[in-house]
């Protein structure tokens, strides 16, 4: 199985636990259906969308004789590789976590099925030597489709509680690129006024995921502009950046890029025709 892309019209195949990974995106195109997640049932009929990162956390599938679904689902780190750091989908997150049914338009379940069929047509196309490029760039075509019909959605509704508050504010702070010199959850923390060990439980309730991962979020994006400006040695990144020492910045770079920080520079460099052709 293609655990990286996968379309499929089976909605009892929505929470196989080999999609943990992925991003599950389903609509509903005829009929009736429920299920539960998060402790609560959502019930869905026609033209409802459901959005859910780890789709094996849904529970207790139940559909009319008449349902009919459509759904394709994409490895979720994939599709967080596409987004600027300080994109919609991060606050958006927020709202889906909460209740992850969308009611789309006619004309916005038309869209997102004609984004459904277009992946669905390539995603076999993997001797292509662009594929992931393609689908990357048809994935960001479907995201952008549901980041509209989001966030109308999300126009209606206001987070007053103080847990809402809280992820915004960070979500706030975040976005002004501070996480280039500050990652440590209790430099937050302390911004917020509240404490290291509330923060992360608030995070992680609200959205399903942790404070660290929204700092590294926004932070991967500014070491990688660092690395690509040659102009900088590794030592002048590490300090720009408030890392310790250079053996603690080469961790941190091989954990979140994969390579060392000279292996990911040289990878930025354009092959010879010697390499290609290797390759």
């Amino acid at each position: 199985m293609n655990v990286d892309f996968l379309y499929s019209t089976d909605f009892h195949g929505m929470n196989a636990r080999e999609l943990s990974h992925t991003c599950m995106h389903l609509l509903c195109t005829a009929g009736e259906g429920s299920f539960v997640f998060n402790e609560r049932c959502y019930h869905i009929v026609k033209n409802d969308l459901v959005v859910i990162p780890m789709p094996h956390k849904v529970k207790n599938l139940a559909a009319h004789a008449d349902l009919q679904v459509e759904w394709f689902a994409a490895d979720y780190k994939f599709l967080q590789s596409l987004l600027p750091s300080n994109n919609y989908s991060i606050g958006g997150s927020i709202s889906l976590n909460h209740d992850p049914v969308i009611k789309l338009s006619d004309e916005q379940a038309q869209y997102l099925l004609d984004d459904f069929h277009r992946l669905r047509g390539r995603m076999d196309n993997r001797h292509q030597q662009f594929y992931r490029e393609l689908m990357g760039s048809l994935c960001l075509t479907m995201m952008y489709d549901i980041f509209e019909a989001h966030a109308q959605r999300d126009a209606t509704e206001n987070h007053t509680d103080r847990a809402g508050y809280i992820v915004k504010q960070l979500m706030a702070l975040l976005a002004t690129g501070i996480s280039q010199t500050e990652r440590e959850v209790r430099y937050y923390a302390e911004r917020l006024n509240v404490s290291p060990k509330y923060l992360s439980e608030t995070v992680r309730r609200m959205t399903g995921h942790s404070v660290t991962s929204y700092i590294d979020r926004h932070t991967i994006p500014i070491l990688k502009d660092y690395l690509g400006d040659e102009r900088l040695s590794l030592t002048q990144i590490a300090d720009r950046m408030n890392f310790a020492t250079l053996s603690y910045f080469s961790r941190y770079c091989t954990k979140h890029l994969g390579q060392s920080p000279s292996e990911y520079r040289q990878s930025l460099q354009p092959k010879s025709a010697f390499e290609r052709e290797e390759a």
